[in-house]
């Protein structure tokens, strides 16, 4: 450390595909739940837009002490090799440090590892430690949520609107959600922030699985978040959301999931989600009449 001033380097090395560990480190969904560096902290994201240009807000909360509030903004964002941020923190409107993080990304065949930089200038003297603590314990969230995490991708041959509106049609949604052979058959529907869809997935077979998602976001063309639940207002099974992304005429959605725990995703990855998955993107598609 020289003056107020001091450059941090923080390395984990991650059991999990380095496409997998990118979205984990950058979708809102996956960040809201490694954010916090212990538990007794809660962080709640108030705008996060993760997009080169795109800034994020976020307030740590803890019992009896005022909010810590931490504006960050990407500079730079190159999938599942690079990222930039800056980020100022704050407490009861006083600025306490700020800082530039720098996070590389290599690919280690099923494996990746990361390497964060931190360029922190710091204001009050407790900040160092503060940021040292920190991303050593978020990493350690982070490996553990990449760890518990299912994704899917698939190009869809048709713009984005017409993607975002299968998807957050009331009456189009239970039409092609779900694997081949399966149906919906919904108790309730309310598709907005805030919203929530009650409904039983009927398999080939007959057999009814109950399923209960409830919206924590819809950003129109953007993404959605919601969580996943084991019917109607029972347990939590996962964290999930959708992003859009139109490059060409085509539509890249991206399907993540981060599961309650790592032996919930092992039994997911055993009964085939990852191929059950892209059937339900691939119903899409075909619903969309695109490929």
């Amino acid at each position: 450390m020289s003056g107020r001033f001091a450059t941090l380097r923080f390395e984990r090395e991650i059991a999990a595909p380095v496409a997998a560990l990118w979205q984990a480190w950058t979708a809102p969904t996956a960040r809201a739940l490694w954010a916090s560096p212990a538990p007794s902290v809660t962080v709640e994201f108030l705008e996060a837009e993760p997009h080169p240009g795109g800034r994020e807000v976020s307030l740590c909360k803890v019992a009896g002490q005022p909010d810590i509030r931490c504006e960050a903004g990407w500079l730079e964002m190159q999938p599942d090799r690079r990222s930039v941020n800056y980020e100022v923190i704050s407490c009861e409107g006083v600025t306490r440090s700020a800082a530039l993080v720098t996070a590389d990304f290599e690919a280690m065949g099923e494996r990746s590892r990361i390497v964060a930089t931190v360029q922190l200038s710091a204001l009050a003297g407790d900040m160092e430690a503060g940021y040292r603590q920190g991303f050593d314990a978020g990493l350690d969230n982070l490996a553990d949520v990449t760890g518990r995490m299912l994704l899917l991708r698939r190009v869809i041959a048709a713009p984005r609107s017409l993607v975002w509106g299968a998807w957050t049609d009331p009456a189009a949604l239970p039409r092609w959600w779900g694997p081949d052979g399966f149906s919906c058959r919904t108790k309730r529907i309310d598709l907005r922030t805030g919203g929530e869809w009650v409904f039983d997935m009927v398999g080939p077979d007959g057999t009814v699985y109950p399923n209960h998602h409830r919206y924590r976001e819809l950003r129109p063309e953007d993404r959605i978040a919601y969580t996943l639940l084991w019917g109607e207002d029972g347990p939590r099974h996962a964290d999930a959301w959708a992003a859009f992304d139109e490059r060409d005429g085509s539509t890249t959605v991206t399907l993540g999931m981060v599961f309650s725990t790592a032996a919930e995703m092992h039994k997911a990855q055993e009964i085939g989600a990852v191929e059950l998955g892209q059937q339900t993107l691939g119903k899409l598609a075909r619903f969309i009449g695109a490929k």
